[in-house]
């Protein structure tokens, strides 16, 4: 049998930070009323020359660098971002080169808030598949690039940032007790798709001085809706993918790591799943939604800080545009 564990993790943030105060200079807001609503009191912001595979490639080094593994042993690039460089080529493939793993494929995934675990879940399949052995998988995002900086209901919530994981092949069955990916769940729901949306720029609204008057090439969310599906499909992912794997307790798990998208769903989950204080690692208020990178880059925060250790159960749970949601729980190598 194959398992698929974490071998090394990495993360990357610009040095730019963009506090509540800072925005109540810009928007009619405060840093009261962003704090008690979201939770977030800064966020960082790449600078000018900085794109997203910039910030990928800083924190993919990192991950390598814990794993101890070479750029030239990586076999496949994933980046998963909802901010891409560019419409193609792949953000992936700009990493790959950046970082010189030569001998590896490489290409981008879009779902939004959950591109991680969507990531997580594709390559865990190659390498149980025995197609791959050492996969880099990146979740990476610019969203200050496609943030309306006049839209005090969203500007608030977003920030740019990397984290990036080394995914290995390693002998064992996980769900025997071997270290590893136990079980993944990944779903979506394209009905809701304007839930979380930028509706401009692509081909159905291709770019013009129309859709930059109306600010269509910014991102635009119903909050309410949202809020209210993104804690009830969490919970229920957590829960799925925690019976699949025999019946595990939420109590069970030594870490959750969520997207982290807003103080006040984080808690609701936490509540619906009974988890005690300390559970679920949150690093929101210093990086706001990073998107498809929050959950890889509080994991290597939680993991530089000896918050997770070999044996430990470990949730990954996520929910973003598409919409899309998933969960995925491992045993720490």
């Amino acid at each position: 049998m194959t398992a698929t564990i974490i071998a090394g993790t990495g993360s990357y943030v610009p040095d730019r930070v963009l506090t509540n105060a800072d925005l109540e200079r810009m928007v009619d807001t405060s840093d009261e009323w962003i704090t008690a609503r979201t939770g977030i009191r800064e966020r960082r912001i790449a600078a000018d020359d900085q794109a997203t595979s910039d910030l990928a490639a800083a924190a993919a080094r990192r991950a390598l660098e814990a794993a101890g593994m070479a750029p030239e042993e990586v076999e496949l690039v994933l980046v998963a971002t909802a901010t891409p460089d560019m419409f193609f080529p792949a953000t992936a493939c700009l990493v790959q080169t950046a970082i010189g793993a030569t001998n590896a494929a490489a290409f981008d995934l879009s779902a939004a808030c959950s591109g991680f675990i969507y990531g997580l879940n594709v390559a865990d399949a190659y390498i149980r598949s025995g197609t791959y052995r050492n996969v880099l998988l990146i979740g990476a995002e610019t969203m200050s690039r496609v943030t309306d900086w006049t839209d005090r209901s969203t500007c608030v919530l977003f920030g740019d940032g990397a984290g990036a994981v080394v995914l290995k092949a390693a002998p064992g069955d996980s769900r025997a007790g071997a270290p590893g990916i136990l079980h993944s769940r990944i779903h979506s729901d394209g009905a809701a798709w304007d839930y979380i949306c930028v509706p401009g720029g692509g081909s159905r609204l291709p770019p013009s001085n129309d859709l930059v008057e109306k600010r269509l090439q910014y991102l635009q969310m119903r909050g309410n809706e949202t809020f209210k599906v993104a804690v009830r499909n969490m919970e229920r992912a957590a829960r799925a993918v925690l019976d699949a794997a025999g019946g595990i307790k939420p109590q069970d798990l030594a870490l959750v790591v969520p997207h982290q998208a807003n103080m006040r769903i984080l808690n609701a989950v936490a509540e619906r799943l009974e988890l005690s204080e300390g559970q679920m690692f949150v690093n929101l208020q210093s990086y706001g939604n990073t998107s498809a990178a929050s959950v890889p880059l509080a994991l290597d925060e939680a993991v530089r800080g000896g918050r997770v250790h070999s044996g430990d159960l470990v949730l990954f749970l996520a929910f973003g545009s598409g919409l899309t949601w998933g969960a995925a729980l491992l045993r720490w190598a």
